[in-house]
């Protein structure tokens, strides 16, 4: 079992930077691979980025790719989503993700076993 609970979030101005952060409780953090999804209002929830247990392979939405940066530290039990230069489309609830699962797509949220409660993010001038 794993609970996830994200913080950073907030309101920030069209081409600012955020980081948001999901820390994971349990003593095997590095055996999941974790990822971020992202949900504005009256849409599905979709795929930002993920990342594997020992870093070495990323993936990220064609939508954020050079403008986010997806990261893990396994001794502080934590993943991050670093957003560089914002857009009011990127606004939603983010929420971060994890699973052992080698099947299926990493950009698809029935890969992933545990969900954080999501965070906030809001993009406006």
């Amino acid at each position: 079992q794993v609970q996830l609970v994200e913080s950073g979030g907030g309101p920030v101005q069209p081409g600012g930077s955020l980081r948001v952060s999901c820390a994971a409780s349990g003593r095997t953090f590095n055996a999941y691979f974790m990822g971020w999804f992202r949900q504005a209002p009256g849409k599905e929830r979709e795929f930002v980025a993920s990342i594997t247990g020992n870093s070495i392979i990323v993936w990220y939405a064609d939508s954020v790719k050079g403008r986010f940066t997806i990261s893990r530290d396994n001794a502080k039990n934590t993943v991050y989503l670093q957003m560089n230069s914002l857009k009011p489309e990127d606004a939603g609830v983010y929420y971060c993700a994890a699973g052992t699962s080698s099947g299926g797509s990493f950009r698809s949220t029935r890969k992933y076993d545990y969900w954080g409660q999501g965070t906030q993010v809001t993009v406006s001038s």
